[in-house]
């Protein structure tokens, strides 16, 4: 493999390939990745020699692990690389708003990890496959940040109030649960991927009617998951615990329930950053019924704030630096977060 952390291909049958090509961080996104994708996927929109693009990650750990967070970190106490930093976000919602707006088929291999950025990246793809060994989740909640790169459009489109419970609790999901929150097309176990990109590959889709023959080819690999999810069974009380327009209302209509899913949703949440909470839960609220492109200037605006508040950092530090998981936030209780410093997160700069 080259030392190149993007990777792009062409071949005469119409196929494009973007490889992201750092298995050692499970293919993190960087802006140096990020702006010769976006030059890539605008260019091959007008190439008439290109009928579709297959977007995979190298490696066997996963496609994506989301946007290099811990390189962010950096920025804390220097101003160029706080605009750097920002440049990133806004280069990678720009890509994401480039492959869900992309005229031909994009075919999104969400083989392994697949989180954060990695799922803005595959959401808008047309047709995206997981298999046994996906394991997807927004895990911002973690570090003390917020679910961005459009999430409060999609998991807005989740059963219910399912997108509020995964995004407060950055829950992981493997294949039947990411099939019913319409996270994913198609399930296709990992032994048989590779049979079928060398199909697509080798098929000549000049002389083809691209979408039906595409279907058609992924319908002929497309399994049901050997394993069931839980989501579908815990519908009803997720609708009945998180409905409300506040953190607080929630955590108390949990307190309420002594089930186990209840007890340990409480502490899940109750774990995390109390201004992450407030913040993710207003954007979610904000993003039902708008645009991605919509939602997508919201989390521009939300990065902003979010990498001039000390406790993403501390996040960060505690997850993925130090790795103490023992996060010393400066706003340590739900009461301690204001309406006005919630409101703060969403003026525009």
């Amino acid at each position: 493999m080259t030392d190149q952390a993007i990777l792009f291909t062409t071949n005469e049958n119409g196929v494009a390939t973007i490889t992201l090509n750092r298995p050692k961080t499970i293919n993190a996104l960087t802006y140096d990745m990020l702006v010769p994708m976006k030059q890539k996927i605008q260019e091959w929109e007008q190439d008439q020699a290109i009928q579709m693009v297959i977007l995979k990650g190298a490696g066997s750990k996963g496609f994506c692990a989301g946007g290099d967070m811990k390189a962010l970190y950096k920025a804390r106490q220097d101003s160029e690389i706080l605009q750097e930093a920002e440049q990133f976000f806004a280069i990678e919602y720009q890509t994401d708003e480039l492959v869900a707006q992309f005229s031909k088929p994009i075919v999104a291999c969400l083989d392994g990890i697949v989180m954060g950025g990695g799922i803005g990246l595959s959401y808008g793809a047309s047709h995206r496959i997981i298999t046994e060994r996906t394991k997807w989740a927004m895990p911002e909640m973690n570090i003390g940040f917020f679910p961005d790169v459009g999430a409060a459009y999609y998991l807005n489109k989740a059963p219910g109030y399912i997108g509020r419970y995964l995004a407060l609790t950055a829950t992981v999901l493997h294949a039947a649960d990411v099939l019913y929150i319409s996270g994913a097309d198609a399930f296709i176990p990992s032994d048989r991927l590779t049979d079928l990109l060398h199909q697509i590959e080798t098929t000549n889709w000049h002389t083809t009617n691209t979408g039906k023959q595409l279907q058609e080819l992924l319908d002929a690999y497309t399994e049901q998951p050997k394993t069931d999810g839980t989501l579908a069974s815990l519908q009803a009380d997720i609708d009945r615990y998180f409905p409300f327009n506040s953190v607080e209302e929630i955590i108390d209509a949990l307190t309420k329930d002594t089930s186990d899913f209840a007890v340990k949703t409480r502490e899940t949440i109750l774990s995390k950053s109390p201004v992450s909470l407030k913040v993710t839960l207003a954007q979610l609220i904000k993003g039902e019924g708008e645009t991605l492109k919509a939602c997508l200037e919201t989390d521009r605006i939300l990065a902003h704030h979010f990498m001039r508040n000390e406790d993403f950092f501390e996040g960060v530090r505690s997850v993925l630096v130090d790795k103490d998981h023992q996060p010393q936030y400066r706003y340590k209780q739900l009461a301690d977060v204001s309406e006005e410093l919630v409101s703060s997160f969403f003026k525009a700069y």
